[in-house]
């Protein structure tokens, strides 16, 4: 693999096999409550994740966030959220993406195409992400993602409390496969 300088562009990256970085790498959500008073955010920890970039540019991966770990800063919460109720993590403990399709899009943006699964449901995703060099040491990929959490078994909903499409935003850090 060829290295990374500040000025790699998206189009630029080395072909070969790339991984994740999770302590380097951020997964964080935001979601309406409260009749769209309250915006309820947390994070995921970033589990695991790899890709491949092929000579022709075109790179395909996945990832993986724990749902188990999933943190609002309000225990009672997050033990809701980890509930039947929401992401169920006792029979589905992680949140996964797969990316089948990963094209440059301008100097330094991604059109990725996908699949993501929660609770054991999974629906295609498509989005644009913003890519970084981080000097010879590998590349961070961020965007944010909007989905309806009912198209995921998520329909619990008190008294019409939350309003609105889910926001997750993740920050990847892909460094070369050792």
């Amino acid at each position: 693999m060829s290295e990374l300088s500040a000025e790699t562009t998206l189009t630029g990256i080395s072909a070969g096999r790339w991984t994740v970085d999770p302590a380097a790498s951020t997964a964080a959500f935001r979601h309406k409550s409260v009749w769209g008073l309250v915006t309820v955010k947390g994070t995921f920890p970033v589990l695991d994740g790899e890709g491949q970039v092929g000579e022709d540019g075109v790179a395909k991966g996945r990832v993986s966030f724990d749902a188990r770990g999933l943190d609002t800063k309000h225990g009672k919460r997050d033990k809701h959220l980890r509930s039947a109720d929401f992401f169920d993590v006792e029979k589905h403990p992680a949140v996964d993406f797969v990316a089948d399709d990963v094209r440059a899009v301008g100097s330094t943006g991604a059109a990725v195409k996908g699949w993501l699964t929660v609770r054991g449901v999974t629906r295609p995703v498509s989005f644009t992400a913003d890519a970084t060099a981080i000097g010879d040491s590998g590349v961070t990929l961020a965007a944010t993602v909007v989905f309806d959490r009912a198209d995921y078994g998520m329909s619990w909903n008190q008294i019409g409390m939350i309003v609105g499409k889910a926001e997750v935003t993740v920050s990847l850090r892909f460094v070369p496969a050792g």
